[in-house]
């Protein structure tokens, strides 16, 4: 007896195009030299951070910076893999896009600095643009935008091996999170805030996809 999948996700050129403007959107901040000024401290005093960001100064494990990447690839690839049709990826392929353009803007307007600017090296990275960009985790969002947008749709199409693959994709979410963390890369809100962030895109846009 097979399974009837419904419902579907509506295929065609429309949905591409959708991704790619919201892509373009999220390259804006870094088109536009945003966020714009230098840091406000270097170094800043980690006295001023809450309890569960204090201990992530210390940390500077660079091959954790590799390795999240490395993973955050292998959930996206394999959440595209996982989706089965061409439909379903782009799909996916807009959950990560409008991840993208939330995270981007935000951290343009956050402008919350990098753990390493509350460190000695301060003075000499002062002036990247990029250490004041720290929240919201952009790789633990695009991450969880993946698993989330995963999950739902499996269970709407009735997907095989569902739940063997929420399991892998969560995990290799939760793990790039951890990694960033571990090199020095994002505070713990940081994370928290891009899981958050990620999965609630990803869940919106499966719920809301334009189906057949």
């Amino acid at each position: 007896m097979s399974l009837v999948q419904a419902p579907a996700y509506r295929d065609g050129w429309r949905p591409w195009t959708v991704a790619a403007g919201a892509g373009a959107f999220a390259a804006l901040p870094a088109v536009l030299h945003l966020p714009r000024g230098a840091a406000p401290c270097a170094p800043c005093d980690p006295a001023s951070l809450s309890g569960i960001d204090r201990w992530v100064v210390r940390l500077d494990a660079r091959g954790a910076g590799t390795g999240s990447n490395v993973v955050l690839l292998g959930v996206v690839g394999g959440g595209l893999l996982a989706s089965r049709t061409s439909a379903n990826a782009a799909m996916m392929v807009n959950a990560v896009a409008f991840t993208s353009l939330t995270t981007e803007w935000t951290k343009a307007l956050v402008h919350r600095s990098r753990p390493i600017l509350y460190t000695a090296q301060a003075p000499s990275v002062a002036g990247d643009r990029d250490n004041r960009r720290s929240f919201p985790s952009g790789h633990t969002a695009t991450a969880f935008a993946v698993a989330t947008s995963y999950a739902v749709m499996a269970h709407r199409q009735h997907l095989p091996h569902a739940t063997r693959n929420e399991i892998l994709l969560f995990s290799g979410a939760a793990t790039v999170g951890a990694m960033r963390v571990a090199a020095g890369r994002h505070f713990v809100t940081d994370v928290l805030g891009g899981a958050v962030l990620g999965a609630g895109i990803g869940w919106l846009t499966a719920r809301v996809f334009p189906t057949k």
